[in-house]
Order: C-alpha cells, then structure tokens, then sequence
C-alpha cells in the first residue's frame, strides 16, 4: 500500500490528487513554484516544498528538483496528475530507480503510446482500424508524394505529443509546402521532437474516447465513452457522456476494441484510448493518452467510481475492485471547461485577480477548481481555472442544470468563457447533438 505521495502538478488536478489521497489515508507532498506559494494544493497537502522559478522549465517540468523533494519528504509513490510530465517515459523511469512508485503505466508503454506514429503501428498489428496515414516523414518531398497518394485533406501532427502542438490542416500541395516546417517546429518546441507525420483529415469528424484502466494482473475494463467533440484549435472545452451518436451496439464493439488496446500492449492504470468517427459512423483508432484526463470527472459522474483512488490502489498493488460486469452508467453528465480567456478576442488569455469567487450550488453540481476569492491567476500556466459538472437522467436534464450552474458561479475581476458557453448551450444543433469538431469554427462566439 503506497503511503506518502508526492503530487507532481499544480491547479485542481493536484487538489484532486490530495482528495483522493485523503479518503484513502494517503498522506500527501505537494510542489509549487514560487508563482504557486498561495496555491491551495500548498495549503491543503500534508506537506509543500518549493521546487523552482515560476517558468515550468525551472519547477514543474524540473526532474531533479522533484525528485529530491521526494525523497527529502519520504515519499514512496509520485501521481503526475495531467500534463507537465504525466507523459514523460524518462520522468517515469527516474521515477522507478529511485525506488518511487510512478502512479501511471510502465515507462515502456508511455515512450511506445507517446510516439503517435508507432502508436499507430502498434494498432494495425492488433487489427485495430487508424485512419490513413503516413509514417514519419523526413522531408517535405516524401511528404508531398505520400500526400498526393493518400489525396487531400491530409492533417500534418506531431510524432512526440498532442494538444494542438504541431497540428496544421493541409487542402492542397500548397498549404502542405507552407505548412510542413512550420509543424515541424512547433513540435520541436512544444516535444524536442520534430517528427511528424499525416492523416487523412476527416470532415465534419466527432472525437469519441474510451476510459481504460488496468491492473498488474492482466485485469483491464472500460468505463465507458466521452464526446469530446467541442474543440477550439484542437482543445477540448467541452465533454459529455454517454455521446449522443452511438448506438448501443457501436458502444459494445468500440468498448471492446478500446480493451483489446489496452490488453495488446500490457497497460496498467488509467488511461483513454481516443477515436476519431466520421459522419456515417466510421470509427478509427487516433492515440492513446497514458494518463489521467481532464474530463475524468464526467466518467466518474455516470459511473460512481473514483478513477483517481483506483489509479492509486492499482499502482500500489491491488487489482481492480471491478469487473466490466459491475460498471453501471447512469444518466448523462456534461462538463465545460471554464477558463480565463476572451472568446471575443479569438479565446486570448487573460490575467488578473479574482475579487470575488462564487461557486455554483444545488443538487448534482461539481466543481473543481483551485482559486478562491483573491487569488491571482499567473501568467505562466494553462489559461483553465475551474471545471463545472452537471449530472441528469437525461442529457436534456444535464443540460438545464449546467446552463443554471453558470448562470450562478461568478469569478468577479477576471474575464472567463462562461458567456461562450451560455451561447453553446441554446444553440440548437448542440441541443439535438449535432456536432463535431469544427463546430466552434462555424459558431459566431
């Protein structure tokens, strides 16, 4: 049983981490930058160690630090929450030789998975459908020629990470020519890796992903899927479940395949495999994120399970305490990103002082979040300052009680989204569930 945790992020996802903790009586450590001093994950923790500069490079993204913090704290066990090095196979590693429980799959698994492209090899050998593509590309005339076979459009995306990184959109040989180096450096700024590769795009495409988690013993079940379809530049601001577009059948079969996955490559913990489904309701294999995700909490609304103390008891030992059999879904939950930006000003993050923090109330409400009333939103950070979860029997339900969760939360002297999303949530393709992933684009914010 893991005993003290070490929690290697910041914001909500680190308070989640010191709840989770809690329940289980786990003590926790948490790191901060000095930009994050009056975080309330320092606050709430068991213990908090200054670990750097607020530049992420010098603190959150800073192995040795983190690791000695670890150790000077007696920790047995590290939880890297989402991003920063949740997906970092070398962290993990270092994570292992210094005797400190990586709560996350094995490294080996992270490196095969975070390699999109040989993510993708790994599918086809498991007869899992991936959309048409390339293999890495090492010039822009390889590039062209396996473009012009394929045949437009094509999405360019980087081998070593997501997120939007790298991502550009191709129609034809000229965007391609324009577009290739430009990917290529996001990618090696965002990954130190510029390898990349393409995929036929698919229009009018809906972003379904499976949550997975496995055990040391070979146990592994899904929990259903998400519909992550609202995206602004290839983020998502908005997650639903159950999605509106599958059947009951397509459910079983993509469920099961998302398990194969899982199974094929001997992962362990939580983790999402992501599919990307055309309008006629062709689905495709497009990565798999070794993580937890943003959006677990609308999973754990309809399923009652806590993800992240599974995540914890698997990593320390223990086998899963269900089977598929046990997981039952109930209802619909929806759940919306708020964050500090100015969708009228092309989504540009803000910076500033909440005066006064209000959160939402009522049945079947969850918010998650890390500021209070007088916190300072840093400038160095992901623009995310809260996640709002609204559960009902119905998706029509579900959303009724967002709209009313929104219309109450207030983040006093700070610019949020929450206009945005009181205008999505009355549109009324999104009402009947007509979206996909370029439905912002084509949505006057």
């Amino acid at each position: 049983m893991i005993k003290r945790v070490l929690i290697a992020n910041r914001g909500e996802i680190a308070l989640r981490i010191i709840r989770a903790c809690r329940e289980l009586g786990v003590e926790t450590v948490a790191v901060y930058s000095e930009a994050d001093a009056e975080s309330l994950h320092c606050k709430l923790a068991d213990h908090a160690v200054c670990i750097g500069p607020a530049n992420p490079k010098e603190s959150y993204l800073y192995v040795p630090n983190i690791i000695s913090a670890a150790e000077i704290t007696g920790c047995d066990a590290v939880h890297p929450g989402y991003g920063f090095l949740s997906e970092n196979a070398d962290f993990a590693d270092i994570c292992k030789k210094h005797q400190l429980t990586f709560i996350g799959p094995e490294p080996k698994i992270i490196t095969l998975m975070g390699d999109k492209s040989e993510a993708r090899a790994a599918m086809t050998a498991a007869g899992v459908p991936i959309v048409p593509g390339t293999a890495p590309l090492e010039s822009l005339k390889r590039a062209l020629s396996e473009a012009n076979k394929i045949g437009y459009p094509l999405i360019i995306k980087a081998s070593g990470g997501g997120g939007g990184k790298g991502m550009r959109i191709v129609r034809n040989d000229s965007d391609l020519s324009s577009s290739f180096d430009i990917a290529k450096n996001e990618a090696r700024m965002a990954f130190s890796n510029d390898e990349v590769y393409m995929e036929k795009y698919i229009e009018r495409a809906r972003h379904i992903e499976f949550q997975i988690i496995a055990d040391n013993y070979g146990n592994a079940v899904h929990l259903g899927e998400r519909d992550c379809s609202i995206q602004r530049r290839h983020q998502k601001l908005v997650e639903e479940s159950p999605s509106v577009f599958l059947t009951d059948e397509l459910r079983r079969k993509m469920g099961d395949i998302a398990v194969r996955v899982v199974k094929s490559v001997k992962y362990t913990n939580a983790g999402t495999i992501e599919f990307i489904m055309d309008e006629n309701k062709n689905y495709y294999f497009m990565e798999m994120n070794s993580r937890i995700q943003v959006e677990h909490p609308v999973t754990e609304m309809v399923t009652s399970i806590d993800l992240l103390k599974e995540q914890i008891l698997v990593a320390g030992g223990a086998k899963l305490s269900f089977s598929q059999s046990d997981i039952k879904f109930r209802g619909y939950a929806i759940e919306c990103r708020i964050c500090a930006e100015d969708p009228a000003n092309h989504f540009m993050p803000q910076v500033g002082t909440i005066a006064n923090y209000i959160p939402s109330g009522g049945p079947f409400i969850r918010i998650d979040t890390h500021v209070y009333s007088g916190y300072s939103i840093p400038t160095h950070y992901d623009s995310m300052i809260a996640k709002v979860i609204a559960w009902g029997e119905t998706r029509k339900e579900a959303i009724a009680r967002m709209k009313r969760a929104l219309a109450e939360i207030r983040f006093d002297g700070l610019t949020v989204n929450i206009a945005f999303f009181e205008k999505l949530l009355n549109n009324e393709k999104f009402l009947k569930g007509d979206i996909t992933t370029n439905f912002i684009a084509g949505m006057e914010v």
